[in-house]
């Protein structure tokens, strides 16, 4: 009991603090460091793709937003797909003559109308962003500097959240989570290769793009992990900022971390080499320890933690086990304060944390017996925002 215990307190430790540390100093140690500066000669022709569904008049802004983009002209196109939408926003694009607008009535979801959308583009760079994200102007730019290696086979930009002071828990939590991701995301890039890319701002070479099946779930991390599989890299440009404001509350969040947490359990289940040391033990060891921990064994482990806490504490000799147990009813505790203050803005820095990696955490396990369920579709309802 007690080696079972050490065992999953040290996978959990490892998932959330060790791998960041030892990531950290793969970076820090390594000799190749140096960043790609922009070569303005040669610029590839780039595709600018929007999914789009029921953005309302805020598309306006969108694509203003987007056609603000500095990059020349002459190499860029603008197509906004709105498949599926019924507000009246499909029509919006058309009044642009700058943008091709595309539109069927029936919806299939995010990932059929990228595909739909692909097949008309002329780039050689594919750049995909969501409809309610603001880009900074030299977005594609910062992107496109990266494809001057000819191994990198995609670029992801930097999802920023916009958190204001007053703002309560899942603003508060998702901010402070995506430092700690973006952080990872830079450090898995700069060693070798990011695992999986955030599709509030991605990019792919075209030749590399794959049509993956309609009812995938996460298309923005299948997509990277299958050009990592064959060998490129996927490179991260933090000066490509897609901002958008946190979930407007933490059901909103729950929602997503569901969702995303059942898209991770299908993802595993599709990408066999990936898992396979023998293929490329570099892309494993970073697959596993930033993304598959974390979706599958980890939030289980950490009821077994709980469990047998209680088993090993009040022992003699054992203060250890008293003292770990004392500290985990703090945090937990922490996080119930959290649940009872989750719709009210808190000035502690860092008050909402312990009730965010509660959330993150159950909703790995509610991901789970989804998937098993087969009840989570590709298609899914945009979570509401603050701000």
């Amino acid at each position: 009991m007690e080696t079972i215990f050490i065992i999953s307190l040290s996978i959990i430790f490892y998932t959330y603090l060790g791998y960041a540390l030892i990531i950290y100093l793969l970076v820090k140690f390594k000799t190749d460091k140096e960043a790609p500066t922009l070569n303005t000669s040669g610029l590839p022709f780039v595709s600018v793709i929007v999914p789009c569904f029921n953005e309302g008049e805020q598309l306006r802004d969108k694509i203003q937003n987007t056609l603000d983009l500095i990059y020349p002209q002459e190499l860029i196109e603008y197509i906004f797909i709105c498949d599926g939408s019924s507000d009246g926003s499909e029509q919006i694009p058309a009044s642009f003559s700058e943008v091709k607008t595309m539109f069927s009535p029936e919806r299939k979801g995010k990932l059929a109308a990228m595909k739909r959308a692909v097949k008309e583009t002329r780039g050689e760079i594919l750049v995909f962003c969501d409809g309610n994200t603001v880009l900074n102007p030299e977005a594609v730019l910062e992107m496109v500097k990266f494809y001057q290696d000819p191994l990198v086979g995609a670029v992801t930009g930097e999802k920023y959240i916009l958190v204001k002071e007053e703002d309560a828990a899942s603003s508060q939590g998702e901010g402070f989570y995506w430092k700690y991701e973006s952080f990872l995301k830079k450090m898995d890039a700069n060693w070798n290769t990011l695992v999986g890319g955030a599709g509030e701002l991605m990019s792919y070479r075209k030749e590399l793009f794959e049509f993956l099946p309609d009812d995938t779930i996460l298309d923005d991390f299948m997509l990277t992990m299958k050009i990592a599989e064959k060998g490129y890299k996927v490179k991260y440009a933090p000066e490509a900022r897609a901002s958008e404001f946190a979930s407007a509350n933490v059901e909103e969040e729950l929602k997503r971390k569901i969702r995303i947490a059942a898209g991770g359990w299908q993802s595993i289940a599709r990408l066999p080499k990936a898992a396979n040391p023998f293929h490329d033990f570099a892309l494993f060891f970073q697959y596993i320890s930033h993304r598959v921990l974390r979706w599958t064994v980890t939030p289980f482990l950490l009821v077994v933690v709980f469990v047998l806490n209680h088993l090993l504490a009040f022992q003699e000799g054992k203060e250890f086990y008293t003292n770990l147990l004392f500290a985990q009813y703090a945090f937990y505790g922490l996080a119930l304060l959290g649940y009872i203050f989750r719709n009210q803005a808190v000035s502690i820095k860092g008050f909402h944390v312990p009730y965010y990696f509660y959330v993150m955490n159950y909703a790995a396990i509610r991901g789970f017996l989804r998937w098993m369920q087969k009840k989570q579709p590709a298609t899914w309802e945009r979570a509401k925002r603050a701000g």
